[in-house]
């Protein structure tokens, strides 16, 4: 999200071969990055990875995904045919690629209706231009709603979901807390395996809060369950030798197995540790141990 603006090309290059080097090959970004900081303008990370790719030359071997449809200067918020159209374009051009592997909608746009969306969306997938498509931020029964639309008009799909989402559960009366970022509900982790879609899980690890004193937890996320649930992660923690921000990536690949974390990180130390999440494997008993954790226990 900040490679280009907050993280500077140079580190923000160290970390993408570290990555790739792993194995690593899907890359997640938004035209938005990073438009709310002082002096940016948005399209710094699509930039910023386009350059990379080009410089490596391994756009062939790398899982690109971008989004549209929140504000930035000179865009509107929104999903109406000519802003997926006119973004789509930016989007290409930035990251240098004439097709965008995965594109999300970013946001839901309630005021544009389904059909006109997800329609302009389909038109992408047909012209080769992108390849598949993916919903943001959504609500779990509209991207119901917008399955059964993609459906009846024998459109393209939404074929994941990307939703705030972690191991600590934030207060479902408080969705002000996250402007709009959407928690993942039980509905929603429900929905996607009804249906068969991944839910690619942003801010895992809260912004350094499980591990940082000088990241307080989120408001929405300062209730009693949730300081239980921290006091049998740090137990866990002890117990396996692992790091909490292993065990909260490892829990969420485990606990429920369409759940992809996106993991971000600004040290190529803190890359190698979100990483070797990957290799962590919970015993069963252990697993309920973290994801039965409440105040009441």
């Amino acid at each position: 999200m900040y490679f280009g603006t907050k993280i500077d090309e140079s580190t923000a290059f160290s970390l993408l071969d570290c990555y790739a080097g792993a194995g690593g090959e899907f890359l997640d970004t938004a035209n938005k990055y990073a438009s709310w900081l002082p002096g940016c303008q948005g399209g710094e990370s699509e930039l910023l990875l386009g350059r990379w790719m080009r410089e490596r030359g391994n756009r062939q071997e790398m899982i690109v995904a971008t989004k549209l449809g929140l504000p930035m200067p000179g865009v509107e918020a929104g999903l109406r045919t000519a802003q997926i159209e006119q973004e789509c374009e930016k989007s290409l051009q930035r990251l240098g690629t004439d097709v965008i592997d995965l594109y999300y909608a970013h946001a839901d746009d309630r005021k544009t209706p389904l059909e006109e969306t997800l329609s302009a969306m389909d038109r992408l997938v047909r012209s080769g231009k992108v390849r598949q498509l993916g919903a943001s931020n959504f609500a779990a029964w509209r991207l119901l709603q917008s399955l059964f639309t993609s459906r009846t008009g024998g459109w393209a799909e939404y074929a994941c979901v990307q939703m705030r989402h972690s191991y600590l559960r934030p207060n479902p009366w408080m969705p002000q807390e996250f402007a709009v970022q959407v928690p993942a509900s039980r509905e929603m982790l429900d929905l996607c395996t009804d249906q068969g879609l991944r839910l690619l899980a942003y801010s895992p690890l809260l912004g350094g809060a499980y591990t940082r004193n000088d990241r307080p937890l989120p408001a929405a996320y300062d209730t009693p369950d949730n300081h239980a649930r921290l006091c049998v992660l740090s137990d866990v923690a002890r117990q396996t030798g692992f790091t909490p921000n292993q065990i909260v990536l490892a829990w969420l690949m485990q606990s429920h197995p369409a759940t992809i974390p996106l993991t971000a990180a600004s040290t190529v130390e803190q890359l190698r540790e979100n990483l070797a999440a990957a290799e962590v494997r919970l015993a069963p008993e252990i697993l309920m141990q973290l994801t039965n954790a409440t105040h009441a226990n």
